[in-house]
Order: structure tokens, then C-alpha cells, then sequence
């Protein structure tokens, strides 16, 4: 994701398992993790935390599998019935980890406090997002769904500022079509979990915009319905960008984005903290991040959050050395090799190296930008799924607004009334 200055050679460790030197054990065991980064940072990252935990802790042996992205929940679930899946597996937190908790097992009491209190953004790994009660997840890195643009096509179509609202946006697209730029593109990103581009970066922001945080609560109740008319405007103005010729017009098959944009064939791009290095590197510091403004008035919200990390699976036969491994991941040397692989480290004090990373932290420390969770992480699953379905083509303007909504709230009808409910829940 990024360009990196020299790593601290001295490593100071702060998990508690690892202050008196590597594992003990005298038998060797064996631990399976399953992910499914396909072939973002993040799968370096798990590479590279494995090989110097296992430095570390010499009888203790961790083979990493790459599942599937399209099907891997499933896969996760299966193995659970059967109880051959592996120890450590890659979880999404939110109401991801909450609908699967029943074979995870709690990090409460299997991994120090003190080292859990370390890692940011806990609650969301919580039951009912309630700290207090553990979590399931440690996670691997803090997160942003975020706008990239690019500087010198900017410079060339005359645009001094990055756009803060839908005004600005759509003023700034006009400027740079009128000098054959195309303005944004999309597509499916290279990742695993979809062939076609995935729609919640920027669905999150369309929620940002049309919404508080503390509202947010009223999209997983019912309170606030999906077919509200701030929804329907949000989707609306979306659909501008693709019916102005502001985007390409293969939104729904494209899967060269990213070449495209780190290449100069469009101005912008909404994507993830994981496919950063992967800019610097190519476009070294013409590359800026900015806040996607799907807002009538200026934006005030990012998506900041601890979207995935390791669990623990309920049936694994080595616990105890799994969540060695996850309190390895609280430590500054496991921090360092995150921020290495072109990722920010989760852990508080630790500082990512890479300055477009930074720019999105100075969106929450410094313009004090309020930070919410990936919508796709807090809605139910089956609600997340028709909106899987629905969306691209709204961008696509194949699909009306409203009759996307429409199908969102026809699959939160039919959940069952618990998963209706916010009580505990934290917005």
C-alpha cells in the first residue's frame, strides 16, 4: 500500500507472552490459519507477522491457507459444523464477528487486557459493540474506505481544492472531462470478494452524508426505513456521476481500476487503506487522499475502522498457542512489520510511515472529521447481501434508486425481529 522509510532496527516487544523470549513448549504444534486477502497488503502482512512469530516461538508452526473471497464465510461456516476448519481464521468485525460468534471463542481472559487495551476500535469486535463484555477479533489494522486522487490532473484541469460536497464534485467532473480527463473510475479492484466493483466504499459515504453517526442506529432498526427520501437523493446524485459520463461506462465489468488510476487514465478513485503502497509506489507524490464528498453540505464524517482481523475457532485443539499469536499482534515489533506491508497498525502510539496513510489520519486528528464504521460491517448480513445485488447497477443507472432501496428493506423486513432490533447496540 505504501513507500516506507527505514523501520526501527530495535524492536520493542509489548505482548506479554513474548517479554521473556520465544515459546518453551517442548512439542511442536501446528496451527492453521485461514484468510482471504487474495493478493492485497494484507495478505504480506500475515506473511511476514507468521514468519516472525514463528522466530519467536520455534514450537509453534503456522501454515497460512488462502481461501476463496467469494464463498469464504460459508467455507468458515461449514468448517464449523464439521470442526475441521483451522485455529486461527480471518474475521470481519461488526455484525460479521456477532453473527459468527457462536464458533469463535472470546479473547476476554485468553488474551492479556493489558494487551487487548492496546488495540484500538475494540468495541466493534465486542458483543453488542460493549467493550466490557471481550471481544472476538484482534484486529490487524486500522482501516479507511477513502478517496485517491490524482495531483497533477488536478493541477491540469485547474482545480486548486479537493471537492467537500456534491456541488463541488460534480463542478470539479465537468472541469476535468473538459479536458479529456476522465474524472473517476471504477471497477472491481482486483479483490477477491466480487467481480464487479464492490459498492459499500461508497455506499458508506452515501450513508456519511445523508446521515449522524448516532443515526445510524435507525438504518439497522428500521427506524430511519432504507426507502427514506434523503436515501433515494444520496442514490441519486450517485447516479449523476455514471449518467454525466463523470465514470466509465463498463462500471459493472471493469477490472483494471487500479491500473488505470495509478497509470493517469482517471482523476480519482474510492478504495481501501490495502491498496495504498500500491499507488505510492507507482505514483510516488502525486498521489493525495481525499475524503469522498457524497454530501449536500460539506462532508464531516471518513470511515475509520478496524475492519478485519484474526480469531480464535472454538473447536481448535491448540487455543492456547493461537492466542499467542493474536497477542503477538499487540505488539511494536508486529505493529512495525503492519506498517512495513503498506498498512496502519491498530496499536495506540504506533504511527504509520506512509504520508498518504497519514493524510487520512489528519482527516480524524487534525480536521476532526467525524470517524464511522464500514457500513458493510454494520448492517445484517442478508440486508448487506441485497445491496450486493442492487447497487452497481444503480451506479450503472440500470436500476432505479428507490427500487434498490426497495429490496434492501424487503430483506430487513424479513429478518428475524431480534436482528430488527438496536437495544445494545452502539451507533
Amino acid at each position: 500500500m505504501r513507500s516506507f522509510g527505514a523501520v526501527a532496527a530495535t524492536l520493542v516487544l509489548a505482548g506479554t507472552f513474548y517479554a521473556s523470549g520465544p515459546a518453551s513448549a517442548s512439542a511442536k504444534t501446528t496451527l492453521t490459519l485461514w484468510q482471504n486477502y487474495g493478493t492485497e497488503q494484507n495478505a504480506v502482512a500475515t506473511k511476514n507477522l507468521i514468519t516472525a512469530f514463528e522466530q519467536l516461538n520455534p514450537n509453534i508452526k503456522i501454515v497460512d491457507v488462502a481461501q476463496p473471497g467469494t464463498n469464504y464465510f460459508q467455507l468458515l461456516q461449514s468448517a464449523a459444523i464439521s470442526k475441521n476448519g483451522p485455529d486461527l481464521a480471518v474475521m470481519w468485525t461488526g455484525i460479521y464477528d456477532l453473527q459468527y460468534a457462536s464458533y469463535l471463542v472470546n479473547l476476554k481472559g485468553n488474551v492479556p487486557s493489558a494487551d487487548l487495551a492496546k488495540m484500538e476500535g475494540m468495541q466493534w469486535e465486542a458483543p453488542n459493540f460493549n467493550v466490557s463484555k471481550g471481544a472476538y477479533v484482534m484486529p490487524l489494522e486500522t482501516q479507511f474506505y477513502i478517496g485517491f486522487y490524482n495531483k497533477h490532473l488536478f493541477k491540469v484541469a485547474g482545480i486548486t481544492s479537493v471537492p467537500t460536497d456534491w456541488s463541488q464534485l460534480l463542478a470539479d467532473c465537468a472541469k476535468l472531462k473538459a479536458k479529456g480527463i476522465q474524472p473517476i473510475v471504477y471497477g472491481n479492484g482486483g479483490q477477491a470478494i466480487s467481480t464487479e466493483f464492490y459498492p459499500w466504499y461508497d455506499m458508506s459515504y452515501l450513508m456519511i452524508g445523508a446521515h449522524s453517526l448516532a443515526s445510524w442506529k435507525g438504518l439497522y432498526d428500521g427506524s430511519i426505513p432504507w426507502t427514506s427520501s434523503t436515501n433515494v437523493a444520496q442514490l441519486k446524485n450517485w447516479a449523476t456521476l455514471e449518467k454525466k459520463s463523470y465514470t466509465n461506462n463498463d462500471v459493472l465489468t471493469n477490472t483494471a481500476n487500479i491500473t488505470q488510476f495509478e497509470h493517469g487514465k482517471a482523476a480519482m478513485m474510492v478504495d481501501g487503506t490495502w491498496d495504498t503502497l500500491q499507488y505510492t509506489k507507482t505514483m510516488g507524490t502525486n498521489v493525495a487522499a481525499f475524503v469522498p464528498p457524497y454530501s449536500v453540505t460539506p462532508i464531516q464524517g471518513v470511515v475509520e475502522y478496524p475492519g478485519d482481523g484474526f480469531s480464535v475457532t472454538k473447536y481448535s485443539k491448540n487455543k492456547a498457542d493461537a492466542f499467542k499469536f493474536l497477542d503477538f499482534l499487540s505488539t511494536t515489533q508486529a505493529g512495525n512489520i503492519i506498517n512495513a506491508a503498506g498498512l496502519i497498525p491498530d496499536i495506540s502510539g504506533l504511527k504509520t510511515t506512509n504520508p498518504v496513510n497519514q493524510e487520512m489520519l489528519n482527516f480524524v486528528t487534525v480536521d476532526h472529521m467525524t470517524p464511522y464504521p464500514m457500513m458493510d460491517n454494520y448492517v445484517q448480513v442478508n440486508v448487506g447481501n441485497a445491496a450486493d445485488s442492487e447497487l452497481p447497477s444503480v451506479l450503472a443507472n440500470q436500476t432505479a434508486p428507490l427500487a434498490a432501496l426497495k429490496n434492501m428493506a424487503q430483506a430487513w423486513r424479513l429478518l428475524p425481529a431480534a436482528q430488527r432490533s438496536s437495544k445494545g447496540f452502539v451507533g
